[in-house]
């Protein structure tokens, strides 16, 4: 089973959100990114929400430097 993560820091917000999120499993990863997702910046859940985010996952673990945004 390979790790999975999200990590905030590479889509842009007025918060600059630097959360990354880890998981063992893709539904525990996602269940934790829909409430950061709700709680922190304000989204709604949905199934459009969720497939969003899923988009969003990459394999392994969350690099320490966070991408650079233009």
């Amino acid at each position: 089973m390979t790790r999975k993560y999200i990590d905030c820091r590479e889509c842009p917000s007025e918060t600059n959100c630097s959360i990354a999120l880890s998981a063992d499993s893709e539904s525990e990863l996602l269940e934790a990114a829909v409430q950061h997702a709700i709680a922190v910046h304000k989204h709604t859940d949905s199934p459009e929400l969720r497939a969003e985010l899923k988009t969003m996952f990459h394999d392994g673990t969350p690099p320490v430097e966070g991408p650079r945004l233009a």
